[in-house]
């Protein structure tokens, strides 16, 4: 039923260039450099973007069919992490984060964001590539800590009630971990960044309804993101 609901297709673009904060939800994508060619695609391809448009458009829809939130369906913002937009919205996506390489400009203003308040997620990223993952995320918040989550953590109980996270990843089976850095390092404050590592949650909410994924985890793909986005905006 939820990814049924986020299946409808757009006519109009859905990349907008003149798209402005204008007090609605608004989907924030973070755009970034590689300091290395991208294997996966080749050196020439933007990680950053992978399931643009379609993810995100299907996230959308679904926030506002089934809760409260204005959600602007007529587009995604895209943003690097040293634009001061990026201030006007509570919570950031980033996609490939195990090619992620940050500037020292970067570094300050998303540590910054993240103090602030900002509320950062991390997705699509397998194995080793936590490592440059973590080194990165060191040069943003070397004294942050990151700590493993389990399904009883209320960035899952937000708005839906996760019976469990374990879901697969959906192109390589394998089962995820989530991690999180919270304010002083202390669990029971506000969660600043979280990682889906060994996970690719978006890759679901790209291809729902096209069966390729199973309905009923292509569904818990979508309440993880519902809760995420609701969690960032409460807190």
């Amino acid at each position: 039923v939820v990814a049924a609901n986020a299946q409808r297709r757009f006519r109009e673009p859905y990349y907008r260039s003149d798209l402005t904060y204008d007090g609605r939800f608004t989907f924030v994508r973070l755009r970034w450099e590689s300091g290395r060619g991208f294997g996966r695609w080749g050196g020439n391809s933007n990680a950053w973007n992978h399931d643009y448009p379609r993810a995100e458009q299907h996230l959308a829809r679904l926030l506002k069919d089934i809760t409260y939130i204005d959600a602007r369906t007529d587009g995604s913002l895209i943003l690097t992490l040293d634009d001061p937009e990026l201030f006007k919205y509570p919570i950031a996506y980033m996609w490939e984060p195990g090619f992620w390489v940050l500037s020292d400009e970067e570094a300050l203003r998303f540590r910054e964001y993240l103090l602030k308040g900002g509320f950062a997620i991390f997705d699509d990223f397998e194995h080793e590539q936590w490592n440059n993952y973590e080194q990165q995320m060191r040069r943003v918040l070397p004294e942050g800590r990151f700590f493993k989550l389990d399904a009883s953590h209320q960035v899952f109980d937000t708005f839906f009630r996760m019976k469990t996270i374990d879901f697969p990843h959906p192109m390589y089976g394998i089962l995820p971990t989530y991690y999180g850095i919270f304010e002083d390092n202390d669990p029971s404050k506000r969660l600043m960044v979280i990682a889906n590592h060994n996970h690719d949650v978006a890759e679901y909410w790209e291809f729902s309804g096209e069966g390729l994924f199973p309905v009923d985890t292509s569904n818990e793909a979508y309440k993880l993101g519902v809760n995420y986005m609701i969690y960032g905006m409460m807190h």
